[in-house]
């Protein structure tokens, strides 16, 4: 499968990435030590694909970031600030994360949904929120549905209304945990052909994902977790075809 969007980006809308450091990690769900000195950086304006099994802490390691379960030690830097000192609503400004489920208002318009958070959390007009929104909404190919309720929308549409709604707040970071593993086959590449794009207009991206095609085209940095850990890093070339690890040699051979 060929990563290129077809999908313009309508308004010339380039992004400009952050740096994102993450030092010496740690999390827990009470006594259950879910990260264990998770280390990593994403350099700004590239994509970092996480891979491993289930259970292996990916989504835990996005939601630390994002501060919604908060890190039991080390440090978490975006641009050089201390994330895990940053009011959890403005660092969640500057990172956006898209999830496996859409998250819509049912009872709201796709436009009405991407503008909602910029007219309560940025302060902006109806107006403004609105056409800001709608140049989102075109940047996704999605400008035609921006009176669609999300019933009338399929879930690759959804999607992309969620990815424009994170898009909307103008982020530093984006965080993308398993963003196509609630779709149908067919409404996948869709969704996977606007991360590249993203990737390709200067977005810095954290991708938790299981399309192991779309961290070898698309990434520039591929990480393997198990256990909690990071136990090998290295561009997909290095991950793909010359892995080190026992342990990614065999998770390879399941899933290639």
């Amino acid at each position: 499968m060929t990563y290129t969007s077809p999908l313009p980006v309508t308004d010339g809308h380039f992004y400009e990435g952050s740096r994102l450091q993450i030092e010496s990690l740690a999390m827990a769900y009470g006594e259950i030590e879910v990260l264990k000195d998770v280390t990593l950086t994403v350099e700004p304006a590239t994509t970092t694909c996480v891979i491993g099994p289930s259970g292996s802490g990916k989504s835990t390691l996005l939601r630390g970031v994002n501060r919604l379960h908060e890190p039991k030690s080390g440090r978490v830097l975006l641009a050089e600030d201390d994330a895990l000192r940053l009011k959890p609503d403005l660092l969640r400004r500057r990172v956006g994360l898209v999830f496996q489920h859409f998250n819509l208002f049912p009872d709201h318009t796709a436009l009405q949904n991407v503008a909602l958070a910029l007219q309560n959390v940025k302060r902006m007009s109806k107006g403004e929120a609105e056409r800001r929104a709608l140049a989102r909404l075109a940047e996704v190919g999605l400008a035609e549905r921006a009176d669609h309720r999300p019933r009338d929308l399929s879930g690759g549409q959804q999607q992309r209304v969620a990815i424009a709604r994170a898009l909307a707040m103008e982020p530093e970071v984006m965080l993308f945990d398993e963003a196509t593993s609630a779709l149908d086959p067919e409404l996948v590449k869709g969704v996977l052909n606007l991360m590249a794009e993203l990737a390709q207009s200067g977005m810095t991206m954290l991708v938790v994902t299981h399309e192991m095609g779309f961290a070898r085209k698309v990434a520039d940095q591929v990480v393997f977790m198990d256990e909690g850990r990071v136990i090998e890093t290295g561009t997909p070339e290095q991950i793909f075809n010359s892995p080190q690890s026992e342990r990614l040699r065999l998770f390879l051979s399941e899933v290639l």
